[in-house]
């Protein structure tokens, strides 16, 4: 703001000096009013035809009224209108009390060089223009920060409703008639997950699961999981994925096949890692594919604890993969435990070696059900977690 565009009000009681003060300051380029003492200006003030000046300029000792009162008044009715104090050799008591009521700076008379006065204005202004600033800044925060605050709520709410959403979409645990139980957690390291498990008894014969990790985290990661549930489902229903001898041989590959197809022809910008079972429940043989998975399940058998083993890429990378199918054949008591590479991230260990063999370890010491599985990982107390945490359980024979 240019000097001519800053209004300033000059009051003091010997015309002399009220003068030369105006002129000097007009000549210096400012906009000058003036009144003679402390009543005179009050009544400027109040005139609703006059817009209130940018700063005053006042004696302390005037014959109609204290300056100390006026100051007061001042402070009390325009606290954000700045002050310079202007006054002759006085009590310290003066001084003090006059910066106290507000007052920006103060001069002592006679100022023998008023472009030290006009020094003294620029300061004052300046200091003025940039309180206003942050203020004005500081609405606008407060403005953006209650504006966050409602997305952040609706976010929330969103975030709620879309972890239930998922939630209803995953499986429930189960028990067949040969014996076989199927159960899972999910602990996610935001409100939704990018892990997510599923698991059928179809044509009450063929156990099928799978667990998936979508990369990234949060909404984005978590809506291909629902569009990969709407998918394996469709095939299962409508294909009969799983559902015959010949798909249980090569259902898992076929299955990974489309979705691969399917990922690049939607774009939907994520890739998945997936480990694929399915078992015959009345021969006991278990076919199975891994894409791209880390850690591999766990078998416990009576016979020890052991990775699977197996290899292929992630889908959703390369357009046109096979996945060769595994075979393993079951014994009468066992369990497989998935994991998504999230449950690494629990380990102490640096090196992912010493992290894979630290978590056989612990799955050896435990029954290899669910709870034990969790327990022992202590993976339910997980916070913070960098990562989404999956476990994905089938068993049979195991408490």
């Amino acid at each position: 703001m240019t000097p001519a565009s800053r209004k300033l009000l000059i009051i003091d009681d010997d015309a002399l000096v009220r003068q030369s003060i105006v002129t000097y300051l007009t000549d210096s380029g400012f906009c000058v009013c003036s009144a003679s003492d402390a009543t005179a200006a009050l009544d400027l003030l109040a005139n609703p035809d006059h817009s209130l000046p940018d700063l005053i300029i006042t004696d302390l000792r005037m014959p109609n009224g204290d300056g100390l009162q006026l100051l007061q008044l001042l402070h009390d009715r325009h606290p954000s209108l700045p002050v310079i104090v202007i006054s002759g050799a006085g009590v310290m008591n003066d001084v003090v009390t006059a910066l106290r009521l507000g007052a920006r700076d103060y001069l002592i008379k006679p100022v023998v060089d008023l472009e030290v006065l006009v020094h003294s204005i620029n300061k004052v202004l300046d200091r003025q223009d940039l309180e206003e600033e942050n203020q004005r800044y500081r609405i606008q925060l407060e403005d953006a920060n209650r504006e966050l605050k409602e997305n952040l709520r609706v976010l929330e709410r969103d975030q709620i409703a879309g972890r239930r959403v998922q939630r209803r979409l995953m499986p429930s645990g189960f028990t067949t008639e040969e014996g076989y139980t199927a159960a899972h957690t999910i602990v996610p390291s935001l409100f939704l997950s990018g892990d997510f498990v599923d698991y059928a008894h179809i044509k009450k014969r063929y156990l099928a699961f799978y667990l998936a990790d979508v990369s990234g985290h949060g909404a984005s990661s978590a809506f291909v999981t629902i569009w990969l549930k709407h998918l394996v489902s469709r095939m299962v229903r409508e294909e009969g994925l799983f559902g015959d001898e010949s798909s249980f041989a090569q259902g898992a590959d076929v299955m990974l096949r489309q979705i691969n197809r399917e990922l690049h022809d939607t774009r939907l910008s994520h890739h998945l890692t997936l480990f694929v079972g399915v078992i015959d429940t009345v021969t006991h043989q278990m076919h199975y594919v891994v894409a791209g998975h880390l850690p591999m399940p766990i078998l416990l058998t009576d016979a020890g604890v052991e990775y699977l083993t197996g290899r292929g890429k992630p889908v959703g990378i390369f357009k046109e993969v096979n996945w060769e199918v595994y075979e393993r054949q079951l014994p009468e008591k066992f369990a497989l435990v998935c994991f998504s590479d999230g449950v690494l991230e629990t380990l102490p260990q640096t090196e992912l070696q010493d992290k894979e063999a630290h978590l056989l370890k612990l799955i050896a010491s435990s029954s290899g059900s669910l709870d034990s599985v969790c327990n022992t990982l202590v993976i339910k107390e997980v916070r913070d977690n960098p990562d989404d945490i999956a476990v994905l359980s089938i068993a049979r024979g195991v408490s």
